[in-house]
């Protein structure tokens, strides 16, 4: 026969019968389950939490910098529209005198209005000169038709006042006559 201490004490052995003990202390390992899985979905919680942040705080880290690019945008683009008017008054300057007394002013006008157009240039100022192409009513305005047919209908035939565009938004649109082609007298109804 065999020794009561070489018995197996496995639970749901045949050999063993529960006691107060052992049903405590399965109470506790269950117990211990459930906290276990309490505590995993927690920390899966947690985790869920952790990763919505994170994609909420990049979401907002790229809109704040696109509204920082954009501010700075608009705040060159308030300067450049500032600066226009100035260019324009270099422009008339260089026009109006011709004479040889006015040759060494003429040439420090000249300096300074052409580093203030490349200045302008380098913050990404377009000049729009639209001489010879197709009227555009985004980046020009027509001041001025004239009926022709030597040029093609909707043809910018003169430019009184060249435009400016900064990133695709027009600052300033040119200031163009724009040719016409004449009505047929055929097509003139008359009541």
């Amino acid at each position: 026969m065999k020794d009561e201490k070489t018995k197996s004490h496995a639970p749901g052995s045949p050999d063993v019968v529960p006691g107060p003990e052992a049903n405590a202390l399965a109470e506790d390992v269950t117990r211990e389950d459930s906290e276990v899985k309490k505590l995993a979905a927690d920390l899966e919680d947690l985790r869920q939490t952790l990763v919505r942040h994170q994609a909420d705080f990049a979401n907002y880290r790229k809109r704040a910098e696109k509204e920082n690019t954009e501010a700075g945008r608009r705040a060159t683009a308030r300067v450049a529209e500032a600066l226009i008017p100035v260019l324009d008054g270099f422009e008339h300057a260089l026009a109006a005198h011709h004479e040889a007394e006015y040759e060494s002013y003429r040439k420090g006008f000249e300096l300074i209005y052409k580093q203030l157009l490349d200045n302008l240039g380098r913050l990404g100022v377009e000049r729009v000169e639209p001489l010879g192409q197709p009227f555009d009513p985004h980046l020009h305005q027509a001041m001025d038709r004239a009926e022709t047919t030597e040029r093609a209908d909707g043809t910018i035939l003169e430019v009184y006042q060249p435009g400016y565009v900064y990133h695709g938004r027009v600052l300033r649109p040119a200031m163009v006559r724009v040719a016409v082609h004449p009505k047929a007298a055929s097509n003139i109804v008359v009541n």
